[in-house]
């Protein structure tokens, strides 16, 4: 039966822990909140972009721009986007898996992988796989300069024929105790069918389709690389503020077990000692 001092010793390492674990949940509901902010700010006109372009592409041919046509799948981009820190349950893990049931899908193709946060850059560096790029740090802060600085890596390897699709997986943020594990084909851009409202209806585009193609393709690609940042942003601090309630939860719960077995432990040294006293008293002399 352990010490009492060993059990004391316990609780006050257990009660450190949990002042840890509700400091980290506060910091991440408060990361949380901003991260919300400027997720459901972009999503908006991730959207409307989105529609706009789909307006535009429907009625080109897909030779309009390089970033519309279809060239197969050999050659395969995926971009992983991970979390820069851990203690965010299986945030990480379940990227990370996608990612590899992604690649183990495809042995036959050439597959690259460009990697953001540092998580992800840490398992595949010890794995063997072809990474094209590296981002660790990318949230530490997440600025829009990052999303565009991929956005144009992405689209160069598209245009020049290094890659014949680009693929993102993230985390969607769709609540605080729910993520939406997500493979988005970036590249090339695909074309919706778009129902017109009146037969035979159409736009005149000032300035030509090929110069609004050449403007707006570049900056839809920033957009939604953007949007899937914000997206595992927030996911992650979702993910790590529920984790780290839960770490509280069970250290309180851990706390009361100990408490209760230190006292019965106390209680059963009182009783011996009584014992010991009374069968010594009562001992012939």
């Amino acid at each position: 039966m352990p010490a009492l001092i060993d059990i004391r010793r316990r609780i006050r390492s257990v009660k450190s822990t949990q002042q840890i674990t509700k400091a980290m949940k506060m910091v991440s509901a408060a990361k949380l909140r901003r991260a919300q902010e400027a997720m459901f700010a972009a999503r908006p006109y991730a959207r409307k972009m989105m529609e706009v372009l789909n307006g535009v592409a429907s009625r080109a041919t897909p030779d309009a721009h390089p970033l519309l046509q279809e060239r197969g799948h050999e050659k395969v981009l995926l971009v992983v986007i991970t979390g820069d820190k851990g203690l965010c349950g299986a945030f990480n893990a379940n990227i990370i898996r996608t990612a590899a049931r992604f690649l183990a899908d495809r042995k036959d193709g050439a597959v690259e992988l460009s990697l953001v946060g540092r998580k992800g850059r840490d398992f595949f560096r010890r794995r063997a796989v072809k990474v094209r790029s590296e981002r660790a740090g990318a949230f530490q802060p997440l600025r829009y300069e990052t999303a565009r600085a991929l956005a144009q890596e992405l689209t160069l390897a598209f245009t020049s024929g290094e890659a014949d699709q680009v693929f993102l997986v993230y985390n969607e943020f769709k609540s605080v105790i729910q993520q939406r594990l997500v493979i988005d084909r970036l590249l090339p851009i695909e074309r919706h069918a778009v129902r017109l409202q009146e037969p035979g209806l159409d736009y005149l585009y000032e300035p030509e389709p090929a110069g609004i193609f050449a403007t707006l393709l570049p900056k839809h690609v920033e957009v939604q690389v953007w949007k899937a940042l914000l997206e595992s942003q927030a996911a992650e601090h979702g993910a790590r503020m529920t984790s780290m309630d839960a770490a509280t939860n069970n250290a309180s719960e851990m706390i009361d077990r100990l408490t209760l077995y230190m006292n019965k432990v106390r209680q059963a040294a009182i009783t011996k000692e009584i014992i010991e006293v009374v069968s010594g008293a009562g001992a012939p002399s």
